[in-house]
């Protein structure tokens, strides 16, 4: 191997190792500050979507981490039927967990360059168009982070009819999610970025 491709070589690796690294979930999710202070980025972003669409940033956020935990290829579980793969029980995918249908909505509504899920960017400006319309919809304040999660949780048609009502299992969750979104502000309120 001549010194230039050893050295080409060891730039792809480098390349890809930064690239897996970014993709890489915060070390500290539990703190908003944190998250914003490993991931410069993702303040910016969420900073747009809350200016595009008025959800406070940190209610986003805590739909997203209760989602999927920051993780940019996140997906429900594959059952298996012996050693078969069967496929999954839905199409949600990435940071926020959209399914392939109302990410299309999103997309067509909402517009975008190329717009992805497994994109932080694109995730967290699809929570704030979601949690928009949950509130157009549904007269859902932007401010109740469980209301909202039980909109994104269970569809606007869904939470109008009170399908979520029945599920204590998903009111807990929504509890939960209201509990990190008002940590994440007082987070945030102290946090210089």
């Amino acid at each position: 191997m001549s010194n230039l491709s050893r050295k080409l070589f060891i730039l792809m690796v480098c390349a890809v190792l930064a690239g897996c690294a970014s993709k890489a979930p915060p070390g500290q999710p539990q703190n908003l500050c944190s998250v914003f202070k490993e991931k410069r980025s993702w303040y910016q972003d969420a900073k747009k979507a809350n200016q595009r669409w008025g959800t406070p940033i940190q209610i986003m956020m805590a739909i997203m981490y209760q989602e999927s935990s920051y993780r940019h290829d996140a997906q429900p579980p594959r059952p298996w039927f012996l050693f078969i793969p069967l496929p999954r029980n839905s199409s949600a995918y990435g940071y926020s967990q959209a399914q392939d249908g109302t990410w299309d909505e999103y997309v067509s509504e909402a517009g975008g360059f190329f717009p992805s899920r497994e994109d932080f960017g694109d995730s967290i400006d699809f929570i704030g168009w979601y949690t928009h319309k949950s509130r157009k919809i549904n007269g859902t304040s932007l401010w109740a982070a469980d209301h909202q999660y039980l909109n994104y949780h269970e569809g606007w048609y869904g939470y109008r009819k009170g399908s979520h009502k029945s599920k204590q299992w998903l009111l807990r969750t929504a509890s939960t999610v209201k509990q990190r979104a008002s940590n994440y502000g007082e987070q945030l309120r102290r946090c210089s970025l």
